[in-house]
């Protein structure tokens, strides 16, 4: 399981598409991601001042587009980047974060 944070806002965008994409994936070629561990973290380093944040569970194995580990030198430690949209049934949970 990975994980993705996003504003409710493009969460239910995507529900009408039936895919989920994020600006990233136009701009730096992925989409960001994070393991269970590196949540926290990166909920920390770029949604602090935000609201309506939720958290996309994906599992991994119904992921169409291709997952890749990358190192990000900036935190020392790789993290994993799906190179295209999300599809919808790979989302399997999604919460919204509460501060």
């Amino acid at each position: 399981m990975i994980y993705h944070l996003t504003q409710k806002s493009n969460w239910e965008e995507a529900l009408t598409r039936g895919f989920y994409d994020a600006e990233s994936l136009y701009s730096e070629g992925f989409i960001h991601c994070s393991v269970k561990e590196q949540v926290h973290a990166t909920l920390d380093r770029y949604f602090k001042d935000q609201s309506e944040i939720l958290i996309l569970s994906i599992d991994i194995l119904k992921l169409r587009s291709p997952l890749k580990y990358e190192f990000s030198k900036s935190v020392n430690q790789e993290f994993p980047h799906i190179f295209g949209p999300i599809n919808i049934d790979a989302v399997v949970d999604v919460q919204m974060i509460k501060f």
